[in-house]
């Protein structure tokens, strides 16, 4: 039957949710792009999209842009998308190759893929410059399973490998780091939602049985939930017995061939790991994906992702990873219309909070993380037009 680690939820706790204000807040939406997407790890790509030297990879986050490249030397490494002269977008396209030099394309000034800068137009008009202090700004760069992170300011979040280091045993059979990419990453959608509510749909499996007839034939009998922990927390879905009457449902758990390098406990279950603020990995035995969302509005989020293959992949892992990933997209689809009713609730006169079940409690502990950064959010209504970060750090402060 289907789960929600129980036993690990207290008898008593507040129920009540994100009061509605924190979902339609721009003052918040600025808090919460310095504090948490500016200064916390950000999923940018896996090194199967970098492939080759020259490949590269750029996503903007809150403000902030970011370059991953692969070197002529075959390493990845990330910089800031900005050109050293007048902060040009050094390269716009979201994914392709520079055939060995980052050229702007406002003034011409060149960068090695090391981040070097290799030479600038005229340059007599110019006193020397150093090529390292006036090459490219390195992010933060963290390498994990195959998936590179970067980190735009230092923040309180240790190293991505210390977050998920609890999950280290269960990831390590998937070998997600030789992984080869499907697509280009242009899995991405806007959605007319505040982000929070993407990220409170997909803290439980309370609405699987409703919501997701796809999921809920697949696994919903057999799903646990486990609660936000230091940064990560865990979902582990194991296949209901039978064919299952939907078509989509009933050919993948057909298709799917034993995959040896798993435990059997994982050869016919759906594992998912969620990393603090705004990002899973979901781990199947026929692919392995990311997915993740950024706020562009308060009201406007994009969610994006990517899938990727097992190196070994044959005919019917191919066509077991199609079905999967058709599962998938019927349940986004669903997912999407959920969370723009809860975004509509909110501006309602009627709209008086959620009232969360143990089923919910990892949208709970979610919630905390985030109260943690910003307790503003514990307040009924907001604060006054302009002092809401005065306010958050006074009350980060024990002042108020």
């Amino acid at each position: 039957m289907r789960q929600n680690s129980l036993a690990a939820v207290p008898k008593e706790w507040d129920r009540s949710g994100l009061p509605g204000w924190t979902y339609t807040s721009a003052e918040l939406l600025e808090l919460e792009s310095e504090l948490l997407f500016r200064s916390h790890w950000q999923l940018i790509c896996h090194v199967a999209d970098v492939a080759e030297p020259g490949d590269f990879v750029t996503l903007d986050v809150c403000g902030e842009r970011a370059l991953v490249v692969r070197g002529r030397d075959g390493v990845v490494r990330a910089f800031h998308n900005l050109c050293r002269h007048r902060g040009s977008r050094l390269v716009a396209e979201e994914r392709g190759n520079v055939r060995g030099l980052l050229i702007c394309p406002f003034h011409g000034w060149t960068y090695n893929l090391d981040g070097c800068l290799r030479g600038v137009a005229h340059p007599k008009s110019l006193p020397p410059l150093d090529p390292v202090e006036w090459g490219l700004k390195p992010l933060e760069t963290e390498i994990w399973h195959g998936f590179v992170f970067v980190r735009f300011k230092p923040g309180p979040q240790p190293s991505v490998a210390e977050v998920m280091a609890r999950h280290e045993a269960e990831i390590a059979p998937y070998g997600v780091a030789a992984m080869t990419a499907t697509h280009p990453i242009d899995w991405g959608e806007e959605s007319p939602v505040n982000w929070k509510a993407v990220r409170d749909v997909d803290n439980e499996g309370y609405h699987v049985a409703m919501a997701h007839p796809g999921l809920h034939e697949l696994y919903g009998r057999y799903y646990l939930d486990e609660a936000f922990h230091k940064g990560s927390s865990r979902s582990f879905a194991t296949f209901n017995p039978g064919e299952g009457r939907i078509w989509s449902v009933r050919a993948y758990k057909s298709i799917l061939p034993e995959v040896p390098s798993l435990p059997e406990t994982h050869r016919r279950a759906w594992l998912y790991l969620a990393m603090f603020p705004n990002t899973v990995i979901a781990l199947y035995p026929d692919s392995v994906l990311f997915y993740q969302e950024f706020p562009l509005a308060v009201d406007r989020t994009l969610i994006r992702g990517a899938v990727y293959a097992r190196p070994d992949e044959d005919r019917a892992l191919r066509a077991a990873r199609y079905l999967s990933g058709r599962i998938d997209k019927l349940t986004a689809e669903e997912d999407k219309q959920l969370t723009i009713w809860s975004c509509e609730a909110t501006q309602s006169s009627a709209y008086d909070g959620v009232l969360l079940t143990d089923l919910e409690y990892g949208v709970k502990t979610y919630h905390d993380h985030l109260r943690a950064l910003m307790p503003v959010m514990n307040l009924d209504d907001s604060p006054e037009p302009g002092t809401l970060a005065d306010v958050n750090t006074q009350m980060l402060a024990g002042k108020a």
